[in-house]
């Protein structure tokens, strides 16, 4: 697979729905959500500035990330990955250890 985000985007590949609550019942594929978790596949350059510098992104490739929950309603489907497109800007977090 090969894709390349412009600007400042980031490709994420989103964690996989869970299938059971914390209790253990399980979940009817209408009532999952979407989990707001996922890993970094593809980075932009980074944001184009005023001055016409480049400030390359805070994410790359492997990172573990959060991200809003309402953010990434850009979604493609590549080899049967479904992949989301979200601005550097929609990243909250970076998950480590």
């Amino acid at each position: 697979m090969k894709i390349r985000p412009l600007h400042d985007r980031v490709v994420i590949r989103r964690k996989e729905e869970e299938e059971k609550t914390a209790g253990g019942i399980l979940l009817p594929g209408s009532a999952k959500e979407k989990p707001n978790e996922g890993e970094v596949v593809a980075v932009g350059i980074g944001r184009v500035l005023d001055n016409g510098e480049v400030r390359p992104v805070d994410v790359k490739v492997g990172d573990k990330v959060v991200f809003g929950k309402y953010a990434g309603s850009d979604t493609i489907e590549i080899d049967g990955q479904e992949l989301v497109i979200l601005s550097e800007s929609d990243i909250k977090a970076v998950i480590t250890g």
